[in-house]
């Protein structure tokens, strides 16, 4: 039988040194290779980050939030002589010419109540719960219209009921505001927004020509309008950067803006029709 003769500890240590002698030398010992090409990865990483963000398209407004590319789009539905950004053809007479009734007028107040009324219900509601972020913020104008029919109905005047202009509008935000969550915040939007610009202005003009001039609480807000406006832009803008999309959480995507910034034409499109009910 081969014996196998031990090796002594002093032997052991001697040839560990000698196997380690003849190892040859590198320069990069000090530095492993797993953390070159980390470093490696980063700057290609960095590098093509930097590339995207330089060709990134931007869009009207974008740099100031989503909301003011809701008001570029929004503008640019407006004629030149309603607003400088305006590209849109003037249909029919100006506001200035318009010759209004106070039975059209009155369908205008109805319907416009019912639409308001719809909007405080679905953000009461709050189907996504986004919509609670909508509550009371001041611009609320259900009530105001309630007043003004009232003052109306005191004056020995018949209040029309809501007819189909109205009425399809609302049904239309509420389909909307179940199914599709940035559509209906452009409806939100368009329709408060609109209200407290271009809609004070023919707000006087009909006063003027109707009203003797008499202000309705429908052109009225408790407090600065102009911080009521920017605590809604504030809010919008909030929930275009949070959490939620229908039942899963990320950002707002390029494509979902988009998809949102569309709906301004449908919006201009009901509150028009509403509008006309004046001339009627």
């Amino acid at each position: 039988m081969a014996s196998i003769t031990p090796t002594t500890q002093s032997q052991f240590f001697k040839k560990a040194q000698l196997s380690i002698s003849k190892q040859p030398p590198t320069r990069f010992l000090s530095l492993p290779i797993s953390i070159l090409s980390v470093k490696k990865t980063r700057m290609v990483v960095t590098s093509a980050t930097a590339s995207a963000e330089k060709h990134k398209k931007r869009y009207p407004g974008e740099a100031k939030g989503f909301v003011e590319e809701m008001r570029f789009v929004a503008m640019k539905l407006h004629t030149r002589d309603q607003a400088k950004e305006g590209e849109k053809e003037p249909e029919g007479q100006p506001v200035a010419k318009w010759d209004p009734t106070i039975e059209g007028y009155l369908k205008f107040l109805v319907d416009s109540k019912y639409v308001y009324e719809t909007l405080e219900k679905i953000v009461e509601r709050a189907s996504f719960p986004e919509y609670a972020e909508f509550r009371n913020t001041g611009l609320e104008r259900s009530e105001c219209l309630a007043k003004d029919l009232e003052w109306f109905r005191q004056q020995g005047h018949i209040i029309p009921e809501p007819s189909s202009p109205g009425v399809t509008y609302a049904e239309y935000l509420e389909e909307l505001s179940e199914k599709d969550p940035q559509a209906f915040l452009c409806h939100f939007y368009n329709t408060y927004f609109a209200h407290s610009a271009g809609g004070r202005m023919i707000g006087r003009k009909v006063a003027e020509k109707i009203l003797d001039g008499k202000e309705l609480e429908f052109y009225k807000w408790d407090g600065d309008l102009s911080q009521l406006l920017q605590n809604v832009r504030d809010k919008l803008n909030n929930v275009a950067q949070m959490f939620f999309l229908l039942k899963f959480m990320q950002n707002w995507t390029r494509e979902e803006k988009d998809h949102c910034l569309e709906e301004t034409e449908k919006s201009f499109k009901f509150s028009g029709t509403i509008l006309r009910l004046i001339l009627s």
